[in-house]
């Protein structure tokens, strides 16, 4: 393998690993956004949750109020 080719090498095996850095940091990013989606998701199931519970209590109410 001449000189060259072996120059070239290295600079290959160079910018991969600095593509797989750049990959690692963006997939470490990524899986933190996802946690914290999913936790926001899970917030805002219970707020919808609690909503619906209220909404049905007070629907309850006007039926009863409504009864002679």
């Amino acid at each position: 393998m001449e000189n060259s080719e072996i120059i070239q090498l290295e600079s290959r095996v160079e910018q991969l690993l600095e593509r797989f850095h750049q990959l690692q940091s963006e997939n470490r990013q990524l899986r933190v956004k996802q946690e914290e989606l999913i936790a926001d998701r899970a917030r805002l199931l219970e707020k919808n949750k609690l909503a619906t519970e209220k909404i049905e209590t007070i629907v309850h109410r006007l039926r009863t109020m409504e009864t002679p």
